[in-house]
């Protein structure tokens, strides 16, 4: 293959319609949009409108909340992680953190932290720190003979109970 042999697919970019260039185009003087009215003005339609109905966005239930803030987690299975380890992407006698499965390029992105999930079977002895873990993870983790850290947890629930413990103002 050559450069001067590479080309478009047919019919793959098509000329845009000029319109409003002589009745004999067919689409001259209104170009194809009528007489008068809303429509045929530039900028015109409006989003949702339904010709004064209520519409039909207004007309439905509003249910449901969502979080504008919501925690975004990197969630990494166990199988995930054995995969990488026989690849020799990971090291197991290093602790194994977020920025180190982000720098093995296992995740996307770090986010509020790191989540583990028990699909897989993990047959190395590592060492996780994690925000959260499913039971599956924990005794995936637990029966290669691994330790699981979990980040976080202790300080929130120190916090709660520093605020139960405080006197009321």
């Amino acid at each position: 293959m050559k450069l001067n042999e590479l080309h478009d697919n047919p019919n793959a970019n098509r000329n845009r319609v000029r319109v409003g260039r002589g009745i004999g185009s067919g689409l001259g003087k209104t170009c194809g949009r009528g007489h008068n009215g809303q429509k045929s003005r530039s900028g015109s339609g409006m989003k949702g409108f339904e010709g004064g109905q209520m519409p039909l966005y207004r007309r439905l239930p509003k249910r449901g909340f969502t979080n504008p803030f919501p925690k975004c987690y990197a969630t990494v299975n166990i199988g995930q992680l054995q995969a990488a380890i026989d690849c020799k992407k990971l090291n197991p006698k290093k602790v194994i953190t977020g920025e180190v499965l982000l720098a093995a390029g296992l995740i996307k992105r770090v986010g509020d932290g790191l989540r583990l999930l028990g699909k897989g079977e993990l047959t190395v002895k590592v060492t996780i720190e994690a925000v959260a873990a499913t039971k599956g993870a924990i005794s995936g983790i637990e029966n290669a003979g691994g330790v699981l850290n979990l980040l976080n947890v202790g300080a929130a629930q120190s916090s709660a109970t520093d605020l139960e413990s405080s006197p009321a103002v």
